[in-house]
């Protein structure tokens, strides 16, 4: 798994969705490219209308989509379109691209440590609604009819910033390799962070305190359901549903929905919080620092020690 195919790649996505105003998470950032660019906004806006689908986007930049490439490495003799993705680039992307790029590794971290736990076969079904994996196959729906046979070159999966959450992309060959890459979007609620919009909700942060959520992020590390979070703090499924959306819109946690099934994982702020507060150094036996609740605790009978202690105490 890769964090990022690079600067230029997150652009081509990017500039799919300028000329395309259906992405409600992304119109913030549109207005803002559309006043920096002034009148040659235009050029972008036709530029991207010319793609029918976003399936057209890797093949029509082949060079962007090689891992790591640079816009500085665009020179005045490439094709007019690469030069005007380079240029859009520089306005659009790389401006946040620091930011842009803490969400992408947080994003490749969270579904490691989907596989450490869980497994890949866990991972490949969680994806994206539009991915599921029926051994020995990875079906994508949606797109282009074709079968690709990896012949031992493997399967990269990237997650891309500027992907629009309906959709995720095949690349059929990337770097010198030639490797094919399946690019799923990032699913964060923080993303309006690096459009200027608010950080944080404070009444969520405010509502962050209580050892129940502190167990709520340790519990998250690995990444789990709704369902596997209610198990492991021994509560009901609302109250984990609950704890989830609270840490979600305090930027703790992130959450992607595949079918019924919601699963959660940290963000990179959820891991520096948790690397913070120390609990990264809870032995491994007993990685939940709260109480039992109190439905679980019965009362135990103390042996008599003396006079008026056969008492119980709970």
């Amino acid at each position: 798994m890769l964090s990022t195919l690079g600067p230029l790649a997150e652009s081509a996505f990017a500039l799919y969705l300028f000329g395309r105003n259906g992405d409600v998470a992304f119109h913030e950032w549109r207005r803002t490219v559309r006043a920096e660019l002034g009148r040659d906004a235009a050029r972008f806006t036709a530029l991207s209308q010319q793609f029918r689908t976003l399936e057209e986007i890797p093949g029509a930049f082949c060079d962007a989509f090689t891992s790591g490439a640079d816009p500085d490495q665009i020179t005045p003799g490439e094709e007019r379109g690469t030069r005007l993705l380079a240029d859009l680039c520089r306005v659009a992307v790389l401006p946040h691209w620091n930011l842009i790029r803490g969400h992408l590794d947080g994003a490749r971290e969270s579904w490691g440590r989907v596989v450490i736990a869980h497994g890949v076969e866990r991972l490949l079904s969680s994806l994206h609604p539009k991915v599921r994996w029926r051994a020995p196959v990875l079906e994508v729906r949606n797109g282009p009819h074709r079968e690709v046979q990896l012949d031992g070159r493997g399967l990269q999966l990237c997650p891309s910033f500027f992907l629009s959450e309906q959709s995720c992309a095949f690349v059929p060959a990337v770097g010198k390799d030639a490797v094919p890459v399946l690019v799923f979007p990032v699913k964060m609620s923080s993303r309006g962070d690096i459009w200027g919009t608010p950080e944080h909700d404070e009444q969520a942060l405010g509502a962050l305190v209580g050892h129940t959520r502190a167990a709520a992020l340790e519990a998250l590390r690995e990444g789990c359901s709704t369902g596997e979070l209610a198990e492991r703090l021994g509560i009901s499924l609302a109250g984990a549903s609950k704890h989830a959306a609270v840490l979600r819109r305090s930027g703790l946690v992130t959450t992607s929905r595949n079918r019924n099934t919601a699963l959660h994982a940290l963000t990179p702020l959820g891991t520096a919080l948790l690397r913070h507060s120390g609990t990264d150094r809870l032995p491994v036996r007993s990685p939940f620092p709260i109480p039992f609740p109190a439905q679980r605790v019965r009362s135990l009978p103390l042996k008599p020690v003396g006079p008026g202690a056969n008492r119980e105490v709970v």
